[in-house]
């Protein structure tokens, strides 16, 4: 008699607990999910502002237009949202009280790719995005061929940038051009050709070298391209549209065709000693004009000579 007590008291908890919570769950499925009821959360530590609370709240609208939620079907929510090109990652999950959560992290670009004539976004992990209508992220601008196996290692190389005081003052851009990358400049119209996304560090460096000990003396409008890309050597490439540059080569000029007529006045082209006395025997009379004029083009030379010297000195200063 006890056990079958115990057994139909039990038997009745179960039946009392079943009935409860069935009530408790009809009623809280027919609960609506207002939207005070509705928590949006956005988990990036950089700010972006591609997709808002508002974008969120009418998805959840259009898939649960009932608003119950015995209706709601979180799976089907959480992918709807994680399906957005500007989402990373999203939970979604309902609390005892009916409160619906939604913690969502948004893609946050690393640059902006031009490529083909079409722009879009690439974040740290090297996954393209189309550009925002309503959002602009300032980033890097990357234009050329970039691949797709790329990306990650540019990714590296601007957030290098951005965390190096004066790599982020002197870069402003990136472009591949035949192959190579060059990093484009704030100050003149110059390039800093880099070659491939190796040793960027060692590359880097060395510009700053090369700024710090050379540049800072210079006009930066003197050079078209600074390139980095050699082992332990830094090659430079004159911009000839520069004033500067122009009088620089203008006197290269000067100098190679002053050298291509120094060979014609050669020691060896001068009459011997014996020519002398043969074409000078005649007279006594003819000796005299020619000694009263070689001091003559003695003096000449010498003025010449005297009026090349401050040309020479110009030279100088201008290298």
């Amino acid at each position: 008699m006890k056990n079958k007590y115990r057994i139909l008291k039990i038997a009745v908890t179960v039946i009392i607990l079943g009935f409860l919570l069935s009530f408790s769950l009809k009623k809280f499925s027919g609960q609506k999910i207002t939207d005070n009821k509705i928590s949006v959360k956005m988990s990036e530590k950089t700010p972006v502002y591609f997709i808002d609370e508002k974008d969120i709240r009418e998805i959840v609208k259009k898939e649960n237009p009932s608003g119950k939620v015995g209706d709601l079907n979180i799976p089907a929510l959480e992918k709807k949202i994680n399906a957005l090109p500007a989402v990373d990652s999203a939970n979604v999950y309902l609390n005892l009280n009916g409160k619906l959560n939604l913690d969502i992290k948004q893609r946050v670009p690393v640059f902006r790719l031009n490529k083909n004539g079409r722009d879009f976004y690439v974040d740290e992990k090297g996954i393209e995005f189309p550009i925002s209508k309503t959002y602009s992220h300032p980033c890097m601008l990357v234009t050329g061929d970039v691949q797709k196996d790329e990306y990650r290692k540019l990714a590296e190389l601007v957030e290098k940038i951005d965390k190096d005081d004066f790599s982020k003052k002197y870069f402003i851009g990136i472009s591949k051009d035949n192959g190579d990358y060059n990093l484009l400049t704030s100050e003149g119209n110059y390039k800093v050709e880099i070659g491939d996304l190796d040793n960027i560090e060692f590359k880097v460096k060395g510009f700053k070298t090369f700024v710090e000990k050379y540049l800072v003396y210079q006009d930066p409008e003197k050079y078209k391209m600074v390139s980095v890309k050699y082992q332990n050597q830094i090659v430079t490439t004159l911009n000839p549209y520069f004033k500067e540059n122009d009088s620089i080569l203008n006197v290269r000029n000067k100098e190679l065709a002053k050298a291509s007529l120094v060979p014609v006045k050669k020691a060896d082209d001068k009459p011997k000693p014996a020519e002398i006395k043969k074409t000078n025997q005649p007279t006594s009379s003819s000796l005299k004009p020619k000694t009263v004029t070689k001091p003559k083009e003695i003096k000449k030379t010498e003025k010449k000579s005297t009026a090349a010297k401050p040309k020479t000195k110009a030279k100088i200063k201008i290298e």
